[in-house]
């Protein structure tokens, strides 16, 4: 007698412990993230390690890694697609692991960008391919989403607090050595728990949830991709200038790292969990005015931020940060909505490519910003960046254009 499996179409068996790899899948999101922002928040004690007089100085660098975070998302969901999604997470926990590995024992500064390049390289793995994977059995996309950012934003949290500890305890080497053996071990437990797949996704059968005319669909991802780009520069610039920006505005109040760090991450622990209200309450509102919503009540927290100082600083900051975390869900709940599964790697891919890659400008353009003009001024330059957003979502299908459409 032979049994089925409901999920064999999908070329995605029964694993072995579903729940563990649903666990493995959000904890890559953690550590895509923690790896990411390591140089961010230790790029104070490198640049006095490796010479320069300023932290800006050395923080271009550091954009080479959001560069290929970005760039990298096109080939990456293409092989996700095309090759499997299980190989290449596969090669996202090792490749991760070995690229910061590189950046530990990094002896010069073009050493070290060098690994940064790998490690944006894998970095740029997860999230046309990751989250995807996670969606694959998900009923509700929202929900799954929101738990998955909820991770995501824990590793940035992670990166604050575990950088300034490493740093103080053991240097800043182990900053980025112990987060790659943490990767290493969650690498062989994705290999154990995770079936191989029968066939890649793209030769699946399957259906967009949401039908969308051509033309519709290719206006929605334009503007997804737009926006996407537009809000991206604002969640990579804050994300590697706050704990610069808490260093300076804390000045006399709190100046030892690791409780700077530790502050850092309670802003970043408390607005992660935004995303996961906001991935339950998505099923309940119409997404455009939600989404609309979100972006723009950053503008006045970026304001506020811009001028405040010491605690109140402290006290925008994590409003600021609710609202981006909050609004981070949105694209990857209208891709599963809009797009066929056998197509969302690569279409993920592409938005990916085209919105990181942009970001990694602002990314490289914060150092010589905060020095030639400030932080108020920087803050001001990503309210307009959020407004631009907000602009951009006006032109999404609304939910009777989803209707008529149908």
């Amino acid at each position: 007698m032979t049994s089925s499996h409901p999920h064999d179409s999908k070329g995605l068996g029964d694993p072995p412990s579903p729940r563990l790899l649903t666990t493995l899948l959000n904890t890559a999101h953690g550590i895509d993230h923690l790896f990411l922002l390591i140089f961010a928040s230790a790029v104070s004690t490198i640049a006095l390690d490796f010479g320069f007089a300023k932290w800006e100085d050395l923080m271009p660098y550091g954009a080479w890694a959001f560069l290929m975070f970005g760039l990298g998302s096109i080939p990456c969901g293409r092989l996700g697609d095309l090759w499997g999604r299980r190989q290449m997470m596969l090669v996202f926990f090792f490749g991760m692991s070995l690229a910061a590995l590189l950046c530990a024992f990094s002896q010069s500064v073009w050493q070290l960008a060098l690994g940064l390049i790998l490690l944006g390289t894998f970095a740029s793995i997860y999230h046309p391919v990751g989250i995807p994977m996670l969606l694959e059995k998900s009923s509700n996309p929202g929900a799954t989403i929101g738990l998955n950012g909820l991770v995501g934003n824990l590793g940035v949290a992670l990166a604050a607090l575990l950088t300034g500890f490493l740093i103080k305890h053991l240097g800043w080497r182990a900053a980025f050595a112990v987060p790659a053996l943490l990767s290493a071990v969650c690498g062989g437990l994705f290999f154990y728990v995770s079936p191989k797949e029968s066939e890649p996704p793209a030769k699946r059968i399957g259906g967009a949830k949401v039908q969308l005319s051509p033309r519709m669909l290719a206006k929605a991802l334009a503007v997804m991709t737009a926006a996407a780009a537009s809000s991206s520069v604002l969640f990579n610039v804050s994300t590697n200038g706050n704990a610069q920006l808490l260093t300076e505005r804390f000045m006399g109040v709190v100046e030892d790292p690791s409780r700077l760090g530790l502050l850092l991450a309670l802003v970043y622990t408390v607005s992660s969990v935004a995303q996961v209200v906001v991935g339950h309450l998505i099923a309940k509102f119409e997404l455009k005015p939600f989404f609309l919503c979100m972006v723009a009540a950053q503008i006045p927290m970026l304001i506020l931020a811009s001028m405040a100082q010491g605690w109140w600083l402290l006290l925008s900051l994590l409003g600021l940060m609710i609202f981006i975390f909050g609004a981070v869900p949105f694209t990857d709940v209208l891709i599963s909505r809009y797009v066929d599964d056998r197509l969302r790697s690569r279409v993920a891919g592409m938005r990916l490519g085209v919105s990181l890659a942009l970001s990694s400008l602002g990314v490289w353009a914060l150092g010589p910003v905060v020095k030639s003009l400030g932080f108020a001024n920087g803050l001001l330059i990503l309210a307009l960046f959020s407004a631009t957003t907000a602009s951009i979502l006006t032109l999404l299908p609304s939910a009777k254009d989803e209707l008529s459409a149908a």
